[in-house]
């Protein structure tokens, strides 16, 4: 179990999948929300959720409401980081449900203080809503929020980020469009 608390991203717009993915069904759960929320709480002490709204959802969570209007992850990290006054925490999107904990490990470890960010990497492709940030970035994010800046790695490339490279990018396949869901309901159910 690993200490360091995990913010699972949950307030996306959903625009591509056409409806909103975080309570779209997965495996033996009501929600892909509430599956993540289960799996990730084997490997994290403690696991929140950011969202817009909790109400949405029918299960007992912690909960990091963000009330802005913008369907950005930018809100999400500045409540996360108010709310859990640590000195950094791991991100991961609701839609990412096969990275295991080998990567969580993989990049927990590869963390270190002297960095902000420290985030996978596939192909060469980063993915910013897989990794540890630290409460450094805080007011950089508050920054962007003024700005209506809301690129991640925009903020990656400004800042001390550690990239961690991975060569399987089947763990980071990403459900944004119904095709992709299905491949993960498929995959799911063979790995049951």
């Amino acid at each position: 179990m690993f200490n360091t608390p995990c913010v699972i991203f949950a307030g996306g717009k959903s625009s591509r999948m056409k409806r909103d993915k975080s309570l779209l069904p997965f495996s033996t759960f009501s929600t892909l929300t509430e599956y993540q929320y289960s799996r990730l709480s084997q490997i994290f002490s403690t696991v929140y959720i950011s969202s817009k709204n909790k109400d949405k959802f029918s299960f007992e969570a912690n909960f990091i409401e963000d009330n802005s209007q913008e369907y950005a992850p930018t809100a999400g990290f500045i409540a996360s980081f108010k709310k859990l006054q640590s000195k950094k925490f791991f991100a991961i999107s609701v839609d990412t449900p096969f990275i295991s904990s080998y990567e969580i490990k993989t990049l927990l470890e590869k963390d270190s203080s002297s960095v902000d960010a420290t985030i996978a990497r596939v192909d060469g492709k980063i993915q910013p809503m897989c990794g540890v940030y630290h409460q450094t970035l805080e007011e950089k994010f508050l920054q962007m929020q003024k700005e209506s800046q809301h690129k991640l790695g925009f903020l990656l490339k400004s800042v001390k980020t550690n990239y961690v490279d991975f060569f399987d990018s089947e763990p980071f396949l990403n459900l944004n469009h119904p095709h992709e869901y299905e491949i993960a309901l498929k995959r799911i159910k063979t790995n049951h």
